[in-house]
Formats: structure tokens, C-alpha cells, sequence
């Protein structure tokens, strides 16, 4: 998180501008609104209506009436160099910041934090997008930057799907590509990691990379997730034990061999391959033990020889030749043609 040094004091700047609003209501209107009182409470319009017995509608035009006398005030004019200064703040993170980091670079209380929203509210070279579908809220000051920002963000979503992960330079080397369509140059890497975080739909794993928010290799929620990252970045089978092991080295969580083995035989995303090995089901191993696996080859394939199973098989399973020829002993399930070949009965 960036931190932003500013010379002026939000609560305080917040508690001179609400001073001019004459209307006793109105005030109070505003400090509830904005959470500009001791609790550091953000009341709802809803709240706020049924203290005064009025609707939502009518506290949203008080306060509305109450931001825009401000506006017109003597005391904002001669603030003029506050605002000023936060447009620096601005510009300092790109001319759009999400408010989640605009708010705590500078603040340092919550009442601070209050104030400072307030003041993007009453500044007239604010503007803000609040939270929605494919984006978290966010400010910026000047509305066909932004527009150019968030459509690059859509371009670049739309480019990728639930198996797609990008390391940190692919995804942002891909952003400033749609960038470039709405003519904005930024090379600054922070920068452009800010703007991606933006994004409701684009998201950064533990381990770097970025993908879409849906994908099993961005959302990571508990062990099986972070299971699945270290086989994935592992690239190959893995024991359970070792699976353990590199969830702790990777991510730091402590990951216990037998809760890890369990959380494994539970999710249908791994494969048991062999004696204690797993596997990832999309790299295309099929699931069921060593007799399941025999059966759907012959289902798929018709008679095979002894050597054409044992081959087949062993691309699916970690296991010896001969408990796979153990396997074809089952007369039940399988009997040997006169040529040698094996097919189901």
C-alpha cells in the first residue's frame, strides 16, 4: 500500500466546511451521512429519514442542497489549496485510484478516513464510480481517462478464460496493449497493477500470476485451493507428503500431511495415480482405481494385448507391470480371446 503525505488534516478541513452550512438540519444531515461525528458512524439515508420522518429521497436532496452551498461558499474558495493538493494525490496514483487505496494511503483514523471521502464528495474535480458489477469503487478526475482505463480492464478480461494464469509482467505487457487502443501511455508498473486492481473480474493468486476471479488458479479459499496451485505450478504428480511440504514453503500455511491427503481423496479436481501420488484431473487422467481404468480403455478401444494395456494404463497410473497383469486376472470383468487379446465380459 502506497502512503501519500499531505499537509492538511482531513477532520479538520471536513468540520470547516460543514461550519458554513447554516441550516441546522442540513448539518446534520451531512456529519450523519459522512460519518463526521465521534461514533465515526456512516448512517444510511434510510437512517437518517426516520429520525426527521422524511423519506430517502428528500435526505438525498438536503444533502445534495447542503454539498452544493458548500460548493458556492467563500470558506471552499479560500480552501482551494487543499484541493489542490489532493488532485496531486491523484495525479501522484495515475488520475484514477480505487478508494479502498486512496483513503488508507492518506488517513490514519477513521475519522480521517470520513473526512477525507467527504472531501472528494464536496471537491468539483472529483468524481467517483461507486462499486458494481465489474468494478470496485473508485475516484478519478477526468471521465474519458477513466472510461479508456476501465475499457482496457474489459479488453483484457476478455481475453482470458478459467484456464488462463499470466505471470505479473505477461498481464500487465497485455493491459498496456488495451491501453493503447484508447490512446493512454502509462509505463509505470505500480501503476498499471493499481489500475488492474480495479477489477472485480481480474485477480492476483498467492503466487503472482493473474487470471480471471472464477478460475481454480486465482480464487483460493482453503487448502484444497492451495493444493491445487502447488500441483499446478508443480507441473507433475505429486505424494500427498510432498504436496504438504511445498503448501507450506509456497504460502506459509501450515498444511498437516494427513488433513492435506484428505482434503485431496475429497476434491474431484486430483487424480490418485499411484501409492499415495496425485495428479490434476484437466491433465487427463481418468479417474477410479488400476481395474477401472483397464475397463474404460477396452470400453473405448475394443480387445487390446497384455503389453498394449500395461502401456496405456501406465500413462494413467503410477504403477507396476505386474499389478496391472493381476488386474486382467479378474474373470468377472475381463476374459482373454484366443489371439492373446483381452476384452470385457
Amino acid at each position: 500500500m502506497t502512503t501519500m503525505k499531505v499537509t492538511f488534516k482531513p477532520k479538520h478541513i471536513a468540520s470547516q466546511l460543514v461550519s458554513v452550512v447554516e441550516n441546522e438540519r442540513a448539518r446534520d444531515v451531512l456529519t450523519r451521512r459522512y460519518g463526521l461525528i465521534d461514533s465515526n458512524t456512516i448512517e444510511t439515508l434510510e437512517s437518517v429519514g426516520q429520525s426527521y420522518s422524511i423519506t430517502r429521497e428528500r435526505v438525498r436532496q438536503i444533502e445534495n442542497h447542503a454539498i452544493k452551498s458548500i460548493q458556492k461558499s467563500e470558506r471552499y474558495k479560500d480552501l482551494k489549496p487543499v484541493f489542490d493538493e489532493l488532485r496531486g494525490v491523484f495525479e501522484q496514483f495515475g488520475g484514477v485510484t480505487s478508494q479502498h487505496e486512496l483513503i488508507k494511503s492518506i488517513a490514519k483514523t477513521k475519522a480521517d478516513e470520513n473526512a477525507l471521502l467527504f472531501l472528494c464528495t464536496v471537491g468539483e474535480q472529483f468524481y467517483r464510480v461507486k462499486e458494481g458489477g465489474d468494478f470496485v469503487s473508485h475516484w478519478y478526475i477526468d471521465e474519458a481517462y477513466a472510461k479508456g482505463i476501465r475499457d482496457a480492464l474489459t479488453g483484457v478480461f476478455g481475453s482470458l478464460d478459467d484456464s488462463i494464469v499470466l505471470p505479473e509482467e505477461e498481464i500487465v505487457a497485455r493491459y498496456k496493449e488495451e491501453l493503447a487502443k484508447a490512446e493512454i501511455a502509462q509505463d509505470n508498473a505500480e501503476t498499471l497493477l493499481r489500475w488492474l486492481s480495479l477489477s472485480k473480474k481480474i485477480a492476483r493468486n498467492p503466487l503472482g500470476e493473474w487470471g480471471l476471479t472464477t478460475s481454480p488458479s486465482v480464487r483460493v479459499k482453503g487448502m484444497r485451493d492451495f493444493a491445487y496451485l502447488t500441483l499446478k505450478r508443480h507441473g507433475s504428480p505429486m505424494h500427498f507428503s510432498e504436496v504438504a511440504q511445498q503448501i507450506e514453503e509456497l504460502f506459509g500455511r501450515k498444511a498437516h500431511v494427513a488433513t492435506t491427503h484428505n482434503e485431496l481423496i475429497k476434491d474431484p479436481r486430483f487424480v490418485l495415480v499411484g501409492r499415495g501420488l496425485y495428479a490434476l484431473a484437466e491433465w487427463g487422467y481418468s479417474k477410479g482405481v488400476v481395474k477401472d481404468v483397464i475397463r474404460e480403455l477396452l470400453k473405448e478401444l475394443g480387445p487390446l494385448t497384455k503389453k498394449e494395456i500395461i502401456d496405456r494404463v501406465k500413462r494413467e497410473r503410477y504403477v507396476k507391470d505386474n499389478t496391472i497383469a493381476v488386474n486382467l486376472q479378474d474373470s468377472d470383468t475381463f476374459t482373454r480371446l484366443e489371439d492373446g487379446r483381452f476384452e470385457l465380459v
